[in-house]
């Protein structure tokens, strides 16, 4: 079960996939406008409701673009969500009917422990960031730096304290309708970590070690990479341009949207023409456009078959695409937008795959521009990125996954929290 973007989704379109072929029925629960991507992986799709697309366009999603900072956003996006959220509670309690395991990213997690609660079934999360309180960093969705060791997980547990607001009157109607009895959502939170439910996390200890701080429970896997097709290739117009010259750079925000497309697209050619440079612009959910021989502009492609061919990635720092960079071996400028963006973005430059972070807000032609001259002609950029790659490559983040569904729907250990009690005992 998951909500969000295409970058909320796309993993799991790996993961489901490589569950299928271990002997599992898995179904992918998310929004409707995903379904294609989700059946074209082999796995099961069941829609529920809201087009995050068409609310980002709306009048309350374009007021996220005026918030100052990624704290201000998502205070805008948690206000945003809330009146939905009933819902959508509705229908994933829907589809969770005759499963026997529910598997849950962090943006419906709430909803999800308490349908499986209802339900009898075990659960366990499959986040692509980290939620978790820790001393090692601020929380990622509101863009900080680190602030020491006991504001990082003060700032951590205001944040979830937050989200449970969000969702507290949709979990306290289906803990009715399931016949639960009543419970906080900080309540809620802490029985869970006390029983340390379980949460795997699909990104790689290679670029964020587990913290060490981390309760019992909580694991890192390496990344669940996006299905794609065997066979698969690049459309046809991609390849002719590929072949047409020297490897390009691609820029694309992905599912991030932004005030002026038509700027920033203007500014994105001239960096590029600047640095001496040619583009592979994908559209995406911002609009990004362009023209001239030297400019191919393009919607989805996979970024899998894409970015080997790429001299560098220009992107929005989103966990799936900085993801992406980093297994296609090619140094990156990121261009963080909002909410954990600038936390992966940093991360990139702290490896070395990347010279330096541009935020959005700052983004000029220029400073675009020295930017990938540096990414191009600097080897440290290059060196890093590849051997980053093998060490990526080398990972298989379902394997752990598959063990715990099969330890979870198997009995070995406690799968389990009972209706309205405590642990099961050892």
């Amino acid at each position: 079960m998951t909500a969000g973007s295409r970058g909320d989704v796309a993993p799991y379109t790996g993961l489901g996939h490589g569950l299928t072929r271990a002997g599992h029925e898995v179904t992918v629960v998310t929004h409707d406008r995903f379904g294609p991507m989700v059946r074209a992986a082999g796995v099961a799709f069941h829609a529920v409701p809201v087009d995050p697309r068409a609310e980002l366009a709306s009048q309350a999603g374009r007021r996220l673009h005026r918030a100052r900072n990624s704290a201000g956003k998502l205070a805008r996006l948690l206000a945003m969500v809330r009146p939905l959220v009933g819902e959508l509670a509705q229908a994933l309690l829907t589809a969770a009917e005759g499963s026997e395991l529910l598997l849950l990213n962090g943006a419906v997690a709430p909803l999800g422990q308490v349908i499986a609660e209802g339900l009898g079934v075990p659960s366990a999360g499959v986040y692509l960031q980290p939620l978790a309180p820790t001393r090692q960093f601020a929380p990622p969705v509101i863009g900080a730096g680190s602030w020491g060791g006991p504001a990082n997980r003060f700032a951590a547990v205001a944040v979830n304290a937050g989200l449970d607001l969000v969702f507290a009157g949709a979990c306290r109607t289906l803990r009715a309708q399931l016949g639960l009895p009543h419970r906080r959502p900080r309540t809620q939170r802490s029985r869970l970590d006390r029983a340390d439910w379980p949460v795997l996390h699909g990104f790689s200890p290679h670029v964020l070690p587990r913290p060490a701080d981390w309760r019992p429970g909580l694991e890192v896997t390496g990344y669940w990479w996006p299905h794609e097709a065997p066979g698969a290739q690049l459309p046809g117009a991609v390849r002719e341009f590929l072949d047409a010259g020297p490897a390009p750079v691609f820029v694309g925000l992905g599912s991030a949207t932004v005030p002026d497309p038509e700027a920033l697209s203007a500014t994105v050619v001239r960096a590029l023409r600047s640095a001496g440079l040619r583009g592979v612009i994908q559209r995406g959910w911002s609009g990004l456009d362009a023209d001239g021989d030297d400019m191919l502009v393009i919607d989805d492609v996979p970024h899998g078959l894409l970015f080997p061919r790429m001299a560098a990635v220009v992107h929005h720092a989103g966990a799936g695409t900085t993801a992406a960079g980093l297994r296609a071996g090619v140094p990156a400028v990121p261009v963080p937008v909002q909410f954990d963006a600038a936390f992966w973005a940093r991360r990139l430059t702290t490896l070395g795959v990347a010279p330096r972070a541009i935020p959005l807000r700052t983004l000029t032609a220029d400073a675009l521009a020295t930017a990938l001259r540096q990414a191009t002609t600097e080897p440290r950029h290059s060196r890093q990125a590849r051997a980053l790659a093998d060490l990526l490559r080398a990972e298989d983040g379902v394997q752990p996954v598959r063990r715990t569904v099969e330890r979870l729907t198997s009995g070995e250990s406690p799968p389990r929290l009972p209706r309205g009690g405590e642990r099961h005992a050892p």
